[in-house]
């Protein structure tokens, strides 16, 4: 099940991909470029146009709502929607460190508490 975390690039929570999650997507997101000239085959459009309607990775797209519920538009995005970029969550204001081996809180600074220093 994703885990729902704050995305410091989208700057909002989302959720998150596990890696069991992440393993299937990944695939996906590796034919992306095949999936857009797909998709303006199937639609008899030009690549720009399919790009403008999603077609890019829209079966990555689209594995990310079965898992998250979150209808998600930017396939790059998801590159970064996996847990295991994040730290754990920050012991001053909860967000999670930006990477699991940071010593301090992007968000408010506050030093990672030594109980939390070991990196995964």
């Amino acid at each position: 099940m994703a885990k729902v975390l704050w995305c410091w690039r989208c700057q909002m929570e989302i959720p998150m991909l596990e890696e069991h999650e992440w393993e299937e997507l990944d695939p996906l997101l590796s034919h992306a470029i095949s999936d857009l000239r797909q998709y303006a085959i199937e639609h008899g459009i030009s690549l720009g146009e399919a790009r403008a309607r999603g077609g890019l990775g829209y079966r990555a797209l689209d594995a990310y709502f079965k898992f998250t519920g979150f209808r998600e538009t930017n396939t790059n995005a998801l590159y970064h929607h996996r847990v295991s970029l994040y730290g754990p969550p920050c012991a001053a204001c909860g967000k999670p460190l930006r990477t699991p081996g940071a010593k301090h809180c992007a968000a408010c600074g506050a030093l990672r508490e030594a109980s939390n220093n070991a990196t995964t």
